[in-house]
């Protein structure tokens, strides 16, 4: 095992990323994956992709395969496993650039680049790879680590849509990290697509991980746009029958998202969706929230087959 200092971490911030909880999940893995019995793993949405690195470190597994709806993340983890040195050329350059400005200026390129990623956002070919896939990754880390609280979030045309955050010197991107990420992708199968496009591949040796965005515990803290497809009830409750459905054919599967009951102890939607698995309620830090009172611990919960 790893030193847990020296361990790769996610590249971008991601609303919704379990590395704040990653022992309390790591606690509920299955015994088979434990037990060297799991030879593949699957998420059904990536984000920031704690969880599959965490277990791309501490498990011999010969097969991962990361799903994700956004097409810039997908394009994102695609470039840094098939082109990581100029990507990090081209972000040292960027970086280097952006904390000789003063704090009039930062602002003023934050809004230039960010402008930049929305207008070409019509003329990238997200399906192969290109030289504009170095310059459209380094955009999103650099808008990513430079915007309000870290956020990724699009408006219903898709463009990213987070203010400008402030920062006095971000760290916009760790050199080392994106070069053992890149080491650890190169076994890795990553596509963009819907979450039920794993139905095949899995099997009774197969682990599968499912992070969707979730459910909004009140109509004041509906933050799901990851993408311009909204994951409502609807979606939420599509989830819980394919988890059925896998669970037939024998996988290990894992699910996590918000509890209702934070706010309404009535409200049993996960509770009556997922009747026949496991529901554990684990204790997570809400950090994506403007105001700094409405922070703190929250319940989550996890669901299990096993």
């Amino acid at each position: 095992m790893k030193n847990q200092d020296k361990l790769v971490k996610p590249f971008l911030k991601w609303a919704g990323g379990k590395t704040k909880i990653l022992n309390q999940i790591c606690d509920r893995f299955p015994q088979e994956l434990i037990n060297g019995q799991i030879n593949k793993y699957i998420e059904g949405f990536v984000g920031g992709g704690a969880v599959f690195l965490y277990i791309a470190q501490h498990y011999d597994i010969q097969k991962f395969l990361l799903y994700d709806v956004n097409p810039e993340l997908v394009l994102a983890y695609q470039t840094i496993k098939i082109n990581v040195d100029d990507l990090i050329d081209i972000l040292d350059k960027l970086e280097t650039k952006y904390l000789r400005f003063n704090d009039i200026e930062k602002t003023q390129y934050f809004y230039k680049i960010r402008d930049k990623f929305n207008q070409e956002k019509q003329i990238i070919n997200y399906k192969n790879y290109d030289k504009q896939w170095l310059i459209r990754t380094a955009e999103l880390i650099f808008l990513n680590k430079t915007c309000f609280n870290g956020l990724f979030r699009v408006n219903r045309k898709g463009l990213f849509n987070v203010p400008f955050g402030k920062h006095k010197n971000p760290h916009i991107f760790d050199q080392s990290n994106l070069i053992n990420l890149s080491k650890i992708l190169q076994k890795t199968d990553i596509r963009q697509g819907d979450f039920q496009d794993c139905k095949k591949e899995v099997n009774e040796q197969t682990f599968v991980y499912f992070d969707p965005p979730y459910r909004p515990l009140n109509k004041t803290s509906n933050f799901n746009s990851y993408n311009n497809n909204n994951f409502d009830d609807n979606e939420q409750l599509r989830l819980a029958q394919f988890f059925k459905i896998l669970d037939k054919k024998g996988a290990k599967l894992m699910l996590s998202n918000s509890d209702p009951t934070n706010e309404d102890m009535l409200d049993q939607f996960f509770d009556e969706a997922y009747s026949n698995y496991n529901i554990k309620r684990i204790k997570a830090p809400r950090f994506i929230n403007s105001k700094a009172e409405k922070r703190g611990e929250i319940n989550e919960i996890l669901i299990t087959n096993y």
